[in-house]
C-alpha cells in the first residue's frame, strides 16, 4: 500500500534531486502535485528546480563526502539523479546503507558512464550496437580511430548535450576532437569512446516505464540533432509495427537489465528493418519534452508515478505533436523573450521558459511546443512560434 503523509511532516515523503535543469523543474512539479517535499541540488545557484523546491544546495554533486553529508542530513525517501556529474560510488554504498536510488543506484552509474552501458549492451547482452573503442590517452585515441576507422563519432563516456561531442571525417579532425573530448566531459579530462559512423534512416527516443504494474512504452519520439545537442522532436515517429517490435524488445531487455522503477528514454537508431542501440538515460530525456503537450501524462508525470509506486494504466496520446528549443548565444545574466503574443496565438500551442539565470556560450533556456493534425504540421507551428520569437541579450547587468 502507497502512503503520502503530510507534506514538511514526519510522516511526509521527501525526495531529494541530484540536478535541478529544466528536466528536474518539472519532475518537481510533479513530486509536489502528490504532496512529497522536494530538495534540489545542483552546482550554481537558481537552477531551474531549485526556483519551484522546498529546498536546495549548491554544491558540486561529484564531491561524494558532501553529496553523503547532505544526504545523511536530509534522509530523502528517494534520491533522483538527473545529471550525468554524480559521485556514483557514494550513491552505490548509501543504496547498500538503505537508500533508496532512483531507479537502482546500478542503473545510474552504469547510464551515467559510456562505457559501462556500452559494455552491459554489447557485450553482456548482445544487442545490436555500433562498432567501439575507449581510449583514455592521445596515442590510444588515434589507435582507436584507426581501428574503427572515419567517419566515427568522438565522445567523452561522461557527457550530455552533444558537449565534448565530434565527428571525426579526416586526419586534420583528429587533433580538434581529442581536445574537444577533454575540455567538454562532465568529470573534466579523461576517457572517452569512438563509435564507428552509424548510417542510419531516422533516429528515436522510446520513452520506457517501468512500474509496479510492468513496462509501459510511450508512442516513439522523432528528433533532430546539431552538434550532439538536440533541437526538435516530434512525436509519434512513423515506423512499422515489425520495427517498433524490435525497438521495443530492445528497450526492454536493457531496462530490465537496469532495473528498478522509473521512465528511460532508450535511443536507437533505425536502418531499414533493423534497430541498433545508442544509448540510454534512467530519467525523463530531453527529447521527450513533446510529451508535454501530446499526451495527458508527460514524460515527468509516469517518472513520478513509477518512483512512487503508483499504477500506470493507460497513457492517453492527444494527437501528432513537435517540441521546439530556443537556444541563446551569448555572455549574459539578462535575457528578454518578447512578441509572447504572437508567439502563442495558434491553437494548441504552448511554451515553457526555464529560468535559467544566465548564458556563457550558447544555453537552451526554453522550448515551444504544438498539436496539429500530422507531424509535419505540427512541427511547422512550432517553426512559426519561434520565427515570431524576440529575443533580447542584454549586457551583463543591464536594466529592462
Amino acid at each position: 500500500m502507497v502512503k503520502i503523509g503530510t507534506t514538511l511532516s514526519p510522516v511526509g515523503k521527501k525526495a531529494l534531486l541530484c540536478g535541478s535543469g529544466e528536466l528536474g523543474k518539472e519532475v518537481a512539479i510533479e513530486l509536489q502535485r502528490y504532496g512529497v517535499q522536494v530538495v534540489a541540488l545542483d552546482r550554481y545557484e537558481n537552477a531551474p528546480a531549485m526556483q519551484v523546491a522546498h529546498k536546495s544546495y549548491v554544491v558540486s554533486m561529484l564531491d561524494g563526502a558532501r553529496l553523503r553529508a547532505i544526504i545523511e542530513a536530509e534522509k530523502p525517501d528517494y534520491i533522483i539523479p538527473e545529471i550525468e556529474a554524480i559521485a556514483t560510488d557514494t550513491l552505490l554504498e548509501l543504496e547498500a546503507e538503505g537508500y533508496h536510488v532512483v531507479p537502482t543506484a546500478k542503473a545510474t552509474k552504469l547510464t551515467m558512464n559510456r562505457e559501462g552501458i556500452r559494455r552491459l549492451v554489447a557485450e553482456e547482452l548482445g544487442l545490436p550496437t555500433s562498432p567501439y573503442r575507449f581510449a583514455s590517452t592521445r596515442e590510444e585515441f588515434a589507435e582507436a580511430i584507426e581501428a574503427i576507422g572515419m567517419p566515427c563519432v568522438v565522445k567523452p563516456i561522461m557527457s550530455s548535450s552533444g558537449h565534448g561531442q565530434s565527428v571525426v571525417r579526416s586526419a586534420a579532425d583528429i587533433d580538434r576532437a581529442w581536445e574537444n573530448s577533454q575540455s567538454g566531459g562532465r568529470a573534466g579530462a579523461g576517457r572517452v569512446i569512438v563509435e564507428g559512423f552509424v548510417d542510419f534512416d531516422y533516429e528515436i527516443t522510446l520513452l520506457t516505464v517501468r512500474h509496479c504494474g510492468g513496462t509501459s512504452f510511450v508512442e516513439p519520439i522523432g528528433h533532430y540533432q546539431q552538434d550532439g545537442d538536440y533541437r526538435e522532436s516530434w512525436q509519434p515517429q512513423p515506423m512499422t509495427p515489425s520495427v517498433r517490435e524490435q525497438a521495443e524488445a530492445i528497450a526492454r531487455r536493457v531496462t530490465d537489465a537496469l532495473g528498478g522503477w522509473g521512465l528511460f528514454g532508450v535511443e536507437l537508431f533505425i536502418k531499414g528493418d533493423k534497430v541498433i542501440f545508442s544509448e540510454v538515460s534512467p530519467r525523463p530525456h530531453d527529447t521527450g519534452m513533446v510529451t508535454m503537450i501530446s499526451q495527458d501524462l508527460s514524460e515527468f508525470a509516469l517518472h513520478v508515478r513509477a518512483i512512487l509506486g503508483l499504477p500506470i494504466p493507460n497513457i492517453a496520446f492527444h494527437g501528432p505533436s513537435a517540441s521546439r528549443a530556443v537556444v541563446v548565444e551569448g555572455d549574459t545574466d539578462r535575457v528578454v523573450f518578447g512578441n509572447l503574443e504572437n508567439v502563442l496565438s495558434e491553437p494548441d500551442t504552448q511554451m515553457r521558459i526555464f529560468g535559467k539565470p544566465e548564458v556563457q556560450g550558447h544555453r537552451r533556456l526554453a522550448v515551444l511546443l504544438a498539436r496539429a493534425a500530422t507531424v509535419e504540421e505540427a512541427r511547422e507551428k512550432t517553426g512559426r512560434a519561434y520565427a515570431k520569437l524576440q529575443i533580447d541579450v542584454l549586457d551583463r547587468g543591464a536594466e529592462k
